[in-house]
């Protein structure tokens, strides 16, 4: 009996070494987090500020700016872009977008978001969770299709619109997203795009041009009054869009950090500077200064600062602000008439142009101090600070978008063409989208 008990007391200091060894061996063999709480709260805020522009700012803004009968149509279409381009971004999109480092697409490592646990991280965000960084890119992406719909509002079949939205996440937005930020050829070259300039509104505003020449006009476009039915919504939707844009940029730096302010501060400023530079010309050649006018022009000052929001300094931003202004008004004005395409909520004119100059500007303007790091001590310098390589760069970039999102947004839609009509029936264009298309109508 006595020997029985000392070998269990033997095997049971024994099994206790084992445990008391295996749990120091688990502590220093798990590497260390490198998640950061503060970073983490302001990401999370910034992922709930970009959302808020889709649902509800865009589909405001948006809604607005049609006739009354289109009004729940236009409103569906950004409520659809977010929970469809959602489920796809979780299936797959953000998988092939930002894992693996192929020079033209990434991988399917992280396809249904597998292996993504409580502490697992990116390598292109180290300080927060993986899962955050994934939903933060989500937002973009939703809200870069739902963009494209504005231009061929009033239109577009429903079932059309979800069809396109499918193959256009997959073939044009997360290619082109992973080309610049999830270590694609683009950035190899030196392309550089804070917030969504080519990936986003450059991108948007392109395949909205081409859909608005392929869907083609609205019935009654150029001899028919298609005033907004209420410009009320659409300065709310502004509002929502201008302050959301604040997590867009801001967020941008992945980090509750100096670069995060200082690319609010350029962001804020640049929208100040569009929506009073629209203004007063609109007020020179036009005798009154429209509301419509003013919040086209914020929003073109927000769509232009983006690219150049985390490069350039907050006078700068003023700079690119009135340039936006300026440039964005002649392309909804001038340019639109004489190219005489029906690009219903100047998605190519606002976004599109915005996107396209903006990007330019980060070539010109970036001081690479506010970008500097310990990978990187010099930063990221634009043509002022003798750097005229980034400048080609951006160049090299506006120019790849252009063909990619034109070449296949234009294949896509004869591709869904095939499948549904892209746009409603005569008869039911006059009615109204919200009847035809959803069976509701406002009141």
């Amino acid at each position: 009996m006595t020997q029985a008990r000392s070998r269990l007391v033997a095997a049971m200091v024994a099994l206790s070494a084992i445990v008391i060894n295996t749990s120091a061996f688990a502590q220093t063999a798990a590497p260390a987090s490198t998640i950061d709480k503060a970073d983490t709260a302001w990401m999370i805020a910034a992922t709930g500020l970009v959302l808020m522009m889709t649902i509800p700012g865009l589909a405001l803004f948006y809604a607005g700016m049609v006739r009354k009968k289109n009004v729940l149509a236009t409103m569906a279409q950004s409520m659809a872009a977010t929970f469809l381009v959602s489920i796809l971004w979780a299936v797959a999109g953000y998988s092939l977008a930002f894992t693996g480092d192929g020079a033209y697409i990434g991988t399917l490592d992280r396809l249904f978001l597998n292996g993504i646990t409580l502490e697992s991280v990116s390598a292109l965000a180290r300080n927060i969770p993986e899962s955050l960084f994934m939903l933060y890119q989500m937002t973009f992406a939703v809200i870069t299709v739902a963009l494209v719909a504005g231009s061929v509002a009033d239109r577009i079949r429903f079932s059309a619109f979800l069809w396109f939205s499918v193959f256009w996440l997959f073939l044009v937005y997360v290619p082109i997203a992973h080309w610049v930020w999830g270590g694609g050829f683009l950035g190899a070259y030196g392309v550089v795009d804070f917030a969504g300039g080519l990936v986003v509104h450059l991108n948007a505003g392109v395949a909205g041009l081409v859909a608005a020449i392929v869907v083609g006009k609205r019935r009654g476009y150029g001899s028919e009054n298609l005033s907004p039915h209420d410009l009320s919504l659409a300065v709310i939707g502004t509002g929502l869009l201008w302050v959301g844009w604040m997590g867009f940029n801001g967020g941008s730096a992945l980090g509750a950090n100096s670069r995060a302010v200082m690319a609010i501060v350029a962001t804020h400023l640049a929208a100040s500077a569009g929506a009073f530079t629209w203004m007063a010309l609109e007020w020179w050649t036009r005798g009154k200064p429209s509301v419509l006018g003013i919040i086209s022009g914020a929003v073109a000052g927000l769509g232009t600062i983006t690219p150049a929001s985390g490069f350039v300094m907050p006078m700068q931003g003023v700079l690119i602000g009135v340039v936006a202004g300026g440039v964005c008004f002649w392309a909804c004005t001038w340019l639109k008439h004489k190219l005489r395409y029906d690009d219903s909520l100047d998605v190519f004119g606002v976004h599109g142009i915005g996107g396209l100059i903006g990007t330019i500007f980060a070539g010109v303007f970036a001081v690479g101090a506010l970008s500097a790091s310990a990978e990187m001590p010099g930063g990221i310098s634009g043509l002022l600070e003798g750097n005229p390589q980034q400048l080609l760069a951006q160049l090299y970039g506006i120019g790849v978008t252009l063909l990619w999102s034109g070449g296949m947004t234009f294949v896509i839609l004869k591709v869904v063409g095939l499948m549904v009509p892209l746009r409603v029936r005569h008869e039911d264009e006059i009615m109204g989208l919200d009847v035809s298309q959803h069976g509701e109508a406002l009141q």
